[in-house]
């Protein structure tokens, strides 16, 4: 038998920080003894507009006060409000509501296998797209998805970013193509832009879907609304989630008209989708992005941290806008190093590589102290 109270009331997932975390305010967290963390992991790309940003709290708060929730079974003004901000905002046409970046995966391959009646997906290595199972289908990670293998939809496996491999795949019978515009858990990887056009292209030839998986590039992460508008390219579908409502958990399903007009009352669905809260917070942090010049904000950040990172224990900064990658042959160390400095940065699947998603309202001045903290890295 099991001693229950040998197991904790909560289920541990990941590793936490060695101390409570219990404030936030703009960049920084604040722990239980008062101290303060420069924030560049941002709750996992999740904080664009900073920590309890008063905008995003004013505007939740009214909303609670006024209807905290009710389903889509209502029209609800603020509902309405939100789905237009985010297609204007985001380039699209139509809006699905749901709750997470998995479930908006989730929802984007299920629309894609719909539509197309086709029995396939196709997906690139190293992509990461969540837990669900049509999610796991498209997910490059062995140990997450191999026990449910006899579970999962066939997926044709391409290279990320390569041109050739692209041109001589057959997509015929896929019904969806997903990718991230920069893939974040393998370590910031990018692509170029003209592999994006041909992408699009050989989509349009095949009569596959193609999906952008924007959960951590989009919401003016990359100094553009989304990587769409970036490399140029009008995918099919959008995913949304993360940033999208600074934290009120909420994830979308932006798509063009031409998806929308074939989807019936019905295919989709959600009870906590599109809830008045997570609406209210949408809108105040599009408010915020635009008037607070947070996509400009993103592009000088990362300038400057390309230009103060030179000759430093950083060989190389990967990535676009405040989604990045700081490359080093001793990454585990100068992780443990910013954590003495009260700095908090992101590891990935790369072990040579850390992950900075801070929020795109990042100070001057925590910029400034991780360049110095990375500059006092004691060099081997």
């Amino acid at each position: 038998m099991v001693k229950t109270d040998s197991i904790p009331a909560l289920l541990p997932t990941y590793p936490p920080y060695p101390f409570l975390l219990v404030r936030g305010e703009g960049d920084r967290v604040y722990d239980n003894h008062g101290q303060a963390w420069w924030d560049f992991y941002g709750g996992h790309c999740v904080c664009a507009t900073g920590h309890s940003h008063p905008t995003v709290v004013k505007a939740v708060a009214a909303q609670a006060a006024s209807l905290l929730f009710y389903s889509a079974a209502a029209a609800i003004p603020v509902r309405d409000q939100a789905a237009t901000q985010i297609t204007a905002f985001a380039g699209m046409d139509s809006v699905f509501f749901c709750n997470s970046g998995a479930e908006a995966n989730e929802n984007a391959l299920k629309v894609a296998l719909l539509l197309t009646g086709r029995k396939k997906l196709a997906a690139f290595q190293g992509g990461w797209h969540g837990r669900t199972l049509l999610a796991m289908s498209v997910t490059d990670d062995p140990k997450m998805t191999d026990p449910f293998a006899d579970q999962l939809v066939p997926t044709l496996r391409l290279p990320f970013g390569d041109l050739a491999a692209l041109a001589a795949a057959d997509l015929s019978e896929v019904a969806g193509v997903i990718l991230e515009p920069i893939q974040s858990m393998a370590g910031i990887k990018t692509a170029a832009p003209e592999w994006f056009q041909a992408l699009r292209a050989k989509c349009d030839a095949a009569g596959a879907l193609l999906i952008f998986d924007e959960i951590q590039t989009g919401m003016g992460r990359m100094g553009m609304p989304f990587a769409a508008q970036f490399y140029g390219v009008r995918p099919d579908l959008i995913t949304s989630a993360k940033g999208l409502a600074s934290g009120v958990p909420m994830g979308a399903l932006l798509m063009t008209a031409a998806v929308a007009s074939k989807l019936k009352s019905g295919d989709l669905g959600s009870t906590f989708g599109g809830g008045p809260l997570a609406c209210a917070a949408l809108l105040a942090t599009v408010e915020v992005i635009v008037k607070e010049g947070l996509m400009a904000n993103a592009k000088s950040a990362a300038d400057l941290l390309r230009q103060e990172l030179v000759g430093s224990v950083v060989s190389e900064v990967l990535g676009e806008g405040l989604l990045l990658g700081l490359r080093s042959a001793h990454a585990a160390a100068l992780k443990k190093h910013l954590m003495v400095e009260k700095i908090l940065v992101g590891g990935s699947g790369d072990p040579t590589v850390l992950r900075l998603m801070p929020p795109l309202n990042v100070s001057g001045e925590a910029l400034q102290a991780l360049v110095a903290a990375i500059h006092s890295f004691p060099q081997p």
